[in-house]
């Protein structure tokens, strides 16, 4: 089958156009323009008056295409800045970024444009650009155009959705797969494991794909679609590496179900999802093989908004992935047996209190692991992929609450501390070179605005 590219098909030209237009824009995560267009204070639909994380209703704004509105109309254009001071318990081994020191780092992380909002009762849209402050680049970034209508079958509300989207994940509503998990912001000067499941952002930007689904009821969810690769030129004039991970082999299906109930005062959901790829490990053809990677999940999420306007959030993850590596193998040049044949698991936890809705603390935690590998580990000493730790973070959003004018700014401070238990392979003496986990542990003070 052949591969999904960026030049062909009026779908995909689309997403061009809109990437296009918010380049060329000029003066929403949490998108202020949402907030302008629903007259909602920003709490309504982020947990903490902050983004990304949604409460049942921001969930039901996106489910239903960013359509719901309180004004006729408003200027579907917003942005944000995100800046920080990272420092590791110790200085980093690998060279820093072009500017950049070893450890203790000021950087402007990112500065996003959008292009947020709904138009008429069925259309939606939620365009990113992003200019990376650390690699000093611009690139797309999150894409989800939505096209969506409200029905009754046998006296059922029904909403039936299609969403055109360049990052499988990107679409869900809920706060438990990667694309949308805890940490909600990060910075590249910050160091992070080596491995990860496919799922967790391999194929963001670098894919397009479409997906339908049905909301049934408020409770059930049913999706299901296909991505595919788009092509390196368009990556390259978009700012994206079309060799990592590479191109798939045809299209990659997803899935994705979930059912959400009212329960003990608050909102529960459990789910699951699942991915299948195949790629030319970048983009080289030469082994006539494909990598096989089946990802497949369960997720659940609770959130309860109490009496005194404190929330209490729960998210969890779980992913297995099996991995049929031939290509890479084969491109290695690796004889060993076991080299192709490769389970990845990856379990993530996270936990969060607002005070007033308003000034929060959130722990998580998270594990990788499993098979031990030659070829993909050979820069650590156990050959496994191994890492497991602890993120804990305070933030405040001040403005939250706010009617306009403040609805339309947005401020959120914070300071995240991530302790590692393992980093790629142990606890100690991961590399071979005496450095251990607790050596990457970090410390990230953040502002976060949008406006």
């Amino acid at each position: 089958m052949a591969n999904l590219r960026l030049a062909l098909g009026p779908a995909a030209c689309a997403a061009l156009c809109l990437t296009v237009l918010v380049f060329a824009g000029t003066p929403a995560r949490a998108v202020p323009a949402f907030a302008v267009q629903t007259g909602q204070p920003c709490q309504m639909c982020h947990v903490g008056g902050f983004g990304p994380q949604l409460t049942p209703y921001g969930r039901d704004f996106k489910l239903t295409g960013y359509t719901q509105r309180a004004t006729n109309f408003n200027v579907p254009l917003a942005a944000m800045a995100i800046a920080s001071y990272v420092r590791t318990a110790k200085a980093q081994a690998e060279p820093p970024a072009d500017g950049f020191r070893t450890n203790d780092n000021f950087a402007l992380d990112q500065l996003s444009l959008f292009f947020a909002g709904g138009f008429g009762q069925h259309v939606g849209a939620f365009v990113q650009a992003t200019y990376d402050g650390v690699a000093k680049a611009f690139a797309w970034d999150n894409l989800d155009l939505r096209l969506t209508t409200a029905t009754q079958v046998k006296n059922t509300d029904v909403v039936l959705g299609l969403s055109l989207n360049n990052s499988p994940g990107v679409q869900d509503p809920w706060n438990t797969l990667p694309a949308w998990g805890f940490p909600y912001t990060d910075s590249a000067l910050a160091p992070s494991p080596s491995t990860s499941p496919l799922l967790s952002g391999a194929l963001a930007q670098n894919t397009l794909g479409v997906t339908g689904y049905a909301w049934i009821n408020s409770e059930f969810y049913l999706e299901g679609g296909a991505y595919g690769s788009v092509g390196a030129s368009a990556l390259r004039r978009l700012g994206v590496d079309p060799a990592d991970p590479g191109d798939l082999n045809g299209l990659a299906p997803y899935g994705r179900v979930a059912f959400q109930k009212k329960l003990g005062g608050g909102t529960v959901e459990v789910g699951a999802f699942g991915l299948r790829a195949d790629i030319h490990p970048g983009r080289d053809r030469t082994s006539a093989l494909v990598d096989r990677y089946t990802d497949l999940g369960l997720d659940a999420s609770y959130y309860r908004a109490l009496s005194n306007h404190d929330v209490v959030t729960l998210n969890g993850r779980y992913i297995h992935e099996r991995q049929r590596l031939d290509a890479t193998c084969s491109l290695a040049g690796s004889s060993e047996s076991d080299c192709a044949r490769n389970d990845l698991d990856d379990l993530r936890l996270d936990a969060s209190y607002y005070w007033r809705n308003q000034i929060g603390v959130t722990a998580g935690a998270f594990d990788t692991f499993g098979s031990a590998n030659p070829v993909l580990h050979a820069d650590n000493r156990t050959l496994r992929p191994n890492s497991s730790g602890l993120v804990f973070q305070v933030d405040g959003t001040p403005f939250g609450g706010g009617s306009q004018p403040a609805r339309r700014i947005n401020l959120r401070v914070g300071v995240q501390y991530t302790h590692y238990l393992q980093f790629d392979g142990a606890a100690r003496n991961f590399d071979g070179s005496g450095r251990n986990a607790s050596d990457n542990d970090t410390l990230r003070l953040f502002t976060w605005l949008a406006f």
